[in-house]
């Protein structure tokens, strides 16, 4: 009789497993289609010689790294490099304080504070490549809205995007529009979840103002500005159609990032190998920063 019993309890056991399988199984198969199998489509690629003949002959000849060799060795793979860095640190930089100071300040609650916040996010649910014209009309040397405004008080046309040294300039800060509705979003709903009562006891021990931020906000809202970040790195490594739409990596490749010259390599050129390869050394970099900044992150909290 113990015998049977312990048999149904194992076949209870294990029909509640395979059901919590069953749930999760449309899940694990959607990643494994949409996410996983692109990704191993687009490391092999990198390793082969594939072309737009390939789409014909079906044939694409195994080249090792010879991508990878062709992309380090080539004097663009540098310029590419930093300009990501310096688009990517810029942008991340300037969003996230200028997205905290917003979110900060919306938290007073003061009157038409909901409907400036609505209006907050309209440059995020803009497509990007009308965004991109429209700054691109703003930043215009000749008829720019920009450069007339300035003009009124004397100033001489600038060329935002035509200079090798401003257009670089001109374009972190397009993005820097972009991501503050992303940033100021997010670190606002983690605001929201701050208990007042503790800035309550802690203003009898007379922490306010700049004391009460650094150690109740700032600890509280920690685990949101993590994910903003990654979030945020993450995505403005890839940003390829506002820079697309504004200088199209030039000029003089002053705008060139590994995520535009990914594009011009896959759709302008047709070297698809070149273009993947580029492409996973820009997933290579995402999966390193996320890594290294939530272990980082973890390891301080712990302490």
């Amino acid at each position: 009789m113990s015998a049977l019993t312990g048999t149904a309890r194992r076949r209870i056991h294990l029909g509640r497993y395979l059901t919590r399988w069953l749930f999760v199984a449309p899940a694990i198969l959607f990643v494994l289609v949409f996410f996983g199998y692109p990704i191993v489509q687009n490391v092999v690629m990198s390793f082969q010689d594939y072309t737009t003949t390939t789409f014909y002959t079906g044939e694409a000849p195994w080249v090792a790294f010879a991508n990878y060799a062709d992309i380090f060795s080539n004097p663009i793979f540098v310029t590419t490099v930093v300009n990501t860095a310096l688009f990517t640190i810029g942008s991340i930089v300037l969003q996230f304080s200028i997205g905290l100071a917003l979110a900060l300040f919306f938290k007073r609650h003061f009157p038409l504070s909901g409907f400036l916040r609505s209006l907050l996010l309209l440059p995020w649910l803009l497509p990007l490549i009308a965004s991109a014209a429209v700054w691109k009309w703003i930043l215009d040397q000749g008829s720019g809205a920009l450069n007339q405004f300035l003009g009124l008080f004397g100033v001489t046309p600038v060329p935002w995007l035509v200079s090798p040294s401003l257009a670089l300039i001109a374009v972190i800060g397009v993005n820097i529009w972009l991501g503050i509705p992303f940033n100021t979003t997010i670190l606002y709903s983690g605001l929201q979840a701050v208990p007042e009562e503790l800035y309550e006891a802690a203003s009898l021990d007379g922490a306010v103002g700049w004391r009460a931020f650094w150690h109740i906000t700032w600890p509280s809202i920690r685990s949101v500005v993590s994910v903003v970040i990654v979030l945020g790195v993450v995505y403005t490594l890839k940003v390829v159609d506002i820079i697309l739409g504004l200088t199209g990596g030039g000029p003089a490749n002053s705008t060139q990032t590994l995520a535009t010259w990914a594009y011009q390599n896959s759709f302008v050129q047709f070297a698809f190998g070149h273009g993947a390869a580029i492409s996973n050394v820009l997933i290579a970099v995402s999966l390193i920063f996320a890594i290294s900044y939530l272990y980082l992150n973890r390891k301080e909290v712990d302490e």
